[in-house]
């Protein structure tokens, strides 16, 4: 920034600028908008954490109402396969042998008939009559699985029809004291029995229930598809099964259609496990509501602060501008254009405690034209106002610094003041000065006095005025239209 400019605006009373307001506002209102934004956001993680509890809790009493009737059925199961290795169990009546077997099997509407298959598949008992029709089950998963793998322990099928009724079958090897292999004993759970269970919740239209073995085929889904059901999700092309952990939750599209939801899944050991999903837009519903709200009461503040800052800081802009008239008109002498005496005094007291500081040399040009006063009574007051108008123009095309200041000092006499110029450079100016307004009339010349000096803190700037007004006088009488340099201190004048 030029030094003339920093002087000024040093010199003045600090204002508001338009651009600061303009500047603070948008400050203002992107803090408040990332405040805004920031709660916003925290809201839709409170709502998101509060739906993955409640999904949580869900999944959680689903999957213990399973597991205790799966474990129910498989204490019947285990007590069939017990009883078959007894060895009276073959000495007792029919009858008898049918109670023993089945006599502490569980009942339940939902609950299929156990039956017990030999070495080879072929079916010898059923809970549900005592004179069962022949049927072969080798070739069943179940029957291969307990047959080739001893460890097997309580198995679950896919889901299939079983007896006439969409079911999963839970089944057990029966084992002889030596391991051998002597047959299965298998019931079923019908689908009615997931179909009563999520009946009984209460589930958004398009909440999903999936009940999953532990090698992720699917069992049961709501809602009921049933080409979905029996897949394995390790199968599914675009569904990568490390999305959702034991225990863990995940935001998005699952594996059997396009609708985001939050997936939660429950840890456990248990033979089924479940995954609850909820569509993000019913979690999010109130929360976009009240987001929507409150960005539109944040968006008609932001306009009205917005307009009222640009309103403020057009009429900041206004004053400024009449401020700076009235200053331009109360610091610059009307006829010429250049600075007025008071802006002189100004200038040249705030120039010196500046070279003072700096300790750099500070020179004074003071001008006169020549036959001033005669050639104005001559030719009149207009004539006279051309001349001083003209010398003032030669004066500014020769002064164009940003420090430098050419001031009309009173009547036809200007001072020129040049910070940080010598004697030989202020001299120099000065007959660039002189010539241009001997070139431009030949009627009007201008006699200039010139000093420079270095200020110190015993000496005051009206020493270097009045140097400079002892040259001018030398200049007039050494026969004008000329520049005298004067001798600080001693000045001695030399033309």
């Amino acid at each position: 920034m030029p030094f003339g400019r920093r002087k000024d605006m040093a010199s003045r009373p600090w204002r508001p600028s338009a651009k600061l307001l303009i500047l603070s506002t948008v400050v203002t209102v992107i803090g408040f908008s990332a405040i805004c934004a920031s709660v916003m956001l925290d809201m839709r993680r409170g709502e998101e954490e509060l739906a993955r509890q409640s999904l949580d809790n869900l999944a959680s009493g689903i999957e213990a109402d399973i597991s205790r009737n799966i474990e129910l059925y498989d204490l019947s199961l285990r007590a069939v396969a017990s009883n078959m290795v007894a060895p009276e169990i073959e000495q007792v009546s029919k009858p008898i042998r049918h109670l023993i077997l089945f006599d502490h099997a569980a009942t339940a509407r939902h609950f299929g008939a156990i039956q017990v298959f030999d070495a080879e598949g072929r079916l010898t008992a059923d809970a549900s009559t005592m004179d069962p029709l022949p049927e072969d089950r080798s070739d069943e998963e179940y029957f291969r699985i307990h047959r080739d793998r001893p460890d097997a322990g309580l198995f679950i099928s896919r889901p299939m029809l079983h007896r006439s009724a969409y079911s999963i079958v839970l089944s057990r090897r029966i084992t002889d004291a030596d391991g051998g292999f002597l047959g299965v004993v298998a019931g079923s759970i019908r689908f009615s029995y997931f179909h009563d269970l999520f009946d009984r919740l209460r589930l958004g239209q398009d909440d999903t229930i999936t009940v999953l073995r532990r090698d992720r085929t699917i069992i049961m889904r709501r809602p009921f598809d049933l080409d979905i059901i029996g897949k394995n999700l390790a199968d599914r092309p675009k569904w990568n099964p490390a999305n959702l952990q034991a225990g863990g939750s995940y935001s998005g599209s699952g594996p059997v259609d396009s609708i985001p939801r939050l997936y939660v899944r429950r840890d456990s050991a248990r033979p089924l496990f479940v995954v609850v999903g909820k569509p993000l837009d019913s979690i999010l519903s109130l929360w976009r509501t009240q987001a929507i709200r409150i960005a539109a009461v944040m968006m008609a503040l932001i306009v009205f602060v917005l307009g009222s800052t640009l309103f403020l800081a057009r009429e900041i802009g206004r004053r400024a501008q009449a401020e700076d008239k009235l200053e331009e008109l109360a610091t610059t002498d009307a006829l010429t254009g250049l600075k007025n005496r008071r802006k002189f005094d100004a200038d040249i007291d705030a120039e010196w405690r500046r070279a003072a500081r700096q300790k750099v040399p500070l020179a004074l040009l003071m001008i006169d034209a020549d036959h001033f006063k005669s050639y104005n009574d001559t030719f009149g007051h207009q004539a006279g106002d051309e001349v001083l108008v003209g010398v003032a123009i030669c004066i500014s095309d020769s002064v164009r610094r940003a420090g430098d200041c050419a001031a009309r000092y009173g009547g036809e006499e200007f001072a020129v003041l040049l910070p940080g110029c010598t004697a030989a450079d202020a001299m120099r100016v000065a007959e660039t000065i002189r010539q241009k307004v001997q070139d431009w009339s030949d009627h009007t010349t201008v006699s200039i006095g010139v000093a420079s000096l270095t200020p110190t803190a015993a000496m005051d700037w009206f020493e270097l005025v009045k140097a400079a007004d002892k040259a001018l006088y030398a200049a007039k009488a050494g026969g004008r239209n000329r520049s005298v340099l004067a001798s600080v201190p001693a000045l001695t004048l030399v033309a």
